[in-house]
C-alpha cells in the first residue's frame, strides 16, 4: 500500500506568492500520519474549501495542499481496530482539508477518531450531498429545537437560503413540520426554494431594511442565519420575544455592528454552531436525523456533480455566489 499512486488536486504557492492549482499523481507515503487511510469516493465543495483553494491564511498555511474538509469512502486500513476494511466511513471537520490534507484526492490518511460509520439510509454520494453543509444544517436545526423553538411559535428565517447549509436547512425545517421564509439575494430561484419546503421567499433587502434602527417588528421565531454581518443584527433585531438565532457563517462579514437591546429587552438567544470540533456523540446523532427523518426529500435535485477537473471553474463560481445547492466531487472518475 505504501507505494500506491492516486489523483489528488494540489495547491501550490508560487515565490510570488501566488496560487496555482493543479492534479497531480500523489503516493499515500505522501500523506500525513494517522492511524486510518480512506480510499475516497466523493468529496465536496464548500466556501472553506474555495478559501483554501484560493490561498487564504484564516484556513490553510502550509503548501503545497490538497483541501476538502469533507470526505466519504471505504476504509483500507485502521491500525486502531476502530474500523475494518472495507467499512464506510464519513468524514467532516477536525482539520481534514484545512492543515490536514483533504477529500480532494483519491485517499486521506487521517486519526480514526475523525470519521463515522455511513449511517444505515445514507449511500456515500448522498452523505457528501450533505457534507458539511447538510451537517451544520442539521446540526443548527437541532439546537433550535433543544432551545425549545416549536413548529407552532412561528415562522422560521433562513437566509442564504440557495447555498449549501441555507438549502438543506430550508429542507430540514421543513420536514421536521416548521413554517420557512427562505431569504435569497438571487432573484430566480424562487421556484427551487418552494420546492424544498419554504413556505415563502423573501429577498436579501426585505430582510436587512430598517437594520440601523435599535429594534424591528418582531417576525421571527426563531432563525438558521449563514451570512453574519448587518444580516445577522437585523435577524437578531426582527425576532420575536423568547426566539432564538443560530449562527453559523460569515459571508457578508464577521462583524456583527448592533446593540444589545434583542438580548435583554426580548430575551432573544443568539447560538453559535460549531461543525469542526463537534464532539463525537453529538456528531453521530446528527448524522442519524440526516440519514432518517431530516433527510432531504429532493437531495438529488440540490446536486450539481463535478470531477477534479471541474473543481476550478465550480471554486471561482462558490466564491462570487454562483453556486445554488452542493457540488458534489466524485473522486472515481477523476
Amino acid at each position: 500500500m505504501g507505494n500506491s499512486v492516486f489523483k489528488a488536486l494540489v495547491v501550490e504557492k508560487t515565490p510570488e506568492k501566488q496560487f496555482v492549482r493543479e492534479i497531480r499523481e500523489r503516493s499515500i507515503d505522501d500523506l500525513p500520519a494517522g492511524d486510518l487511510v480512506v480510499r475516497v469516493h466523493y468529496s465536496s465543495l464548500n466556501y472553506k474549501d474555495a478559501l483554501s483553494a484560493t490561498g487564504h491564511p484564516g484556513v490553510t498555511r502550509q503548501f503545497p495542499h490538497t483541501p476538502g474538509i469533507d470526505a466519504a469512502g471505504e476504509v483500507v486500513s485502521c491500525e486502531s481496530g476502530a474500523f475494518a476494511p472495507g467499512d464506510k466511513v464519513v468524514v467532516t471537520g477536525h482539520d481534514l482539508g484545512m492543515e490536514t490534507d483533504g477529500g480532494w484526492g483519491q485517499y486521506i490518511r487521517i486519526p480514526s477518531e475523525w470519521a463515522v460509520r455511513l449511517p444505515e439510509g445514507l449511500t456515500l454520494r448522498e452523505a457528501m450531498a450533505l457534507g458539511t453543509a447538510g451537517f451544520t444544517a442539521a446540526l443548527s436545526v437541532l439546537k433550535l429545537e433543544r432551545a425549545g423553538v416549536r413548529p407552532d411559535d412561528g415562522d422560521i428565517l433562513v437566509t442564504g437560503a440557495t447555498g449549501g447549509v441555507g438549502s438543506i436547512a430550508v429542507s430540514i425545517l421543513s420536514r421536521a413540520g416548521y413554517r420557512v421564509t427562505a431569504a435569497t439575494g438571487k432573484e430566480f430561484d424562487e421556484d427551487f426554494l418552494k420546492g424544498l419546503g419554504a413556505t415563502a421567499v423573501i429577498g436579501r433587502d426585505d430582510v436587512t431594511a430598517g437594520a440601523e434602527k435599535a429594534l424591528l417588528a418582531e417576525r421571527w421565531a426563531g432563525a438558521v442565519d449563514v451570512v453574519g454581518g448587518q444580516t445577522l443584527a437585523a435577524v437578531l433585531k426582527s425576532t420575536k420575544y423568547g426566539g432564538t438565532v443560530t449562527c453559523c457563517g460569515l459571508v457578508g462579514s464577521p462583524e456583527l455592528p448592533m446593540n444589545v437591546y434583542p438580548f435583554i429587552l426580548r430575551g432573544v438567544s443568539l447560538l453559535g454552531i460549531d461543525s469542526v470540533q463537534c464532539p463525537r456523540g453529538l456528531r453521530e446523532e446528527v448524522w442519524q436525523r440526516l440519514a432518517t427523518a431530516w433527510k432531504p426529500s429532493r437531495l438529488g435535485e440540490m446536486v450539481t456533480e463535478c470531477t477534479l477537473a471541474g473543481l476550478e471553474v465550480m471554486t471561482q463560481a462558490i466564491l462570487h455566489g454562483g453556486i445554488t445547492g452542493r457540488v458534489v466531487v466524485n473522486l472515481q472518475e477523476s
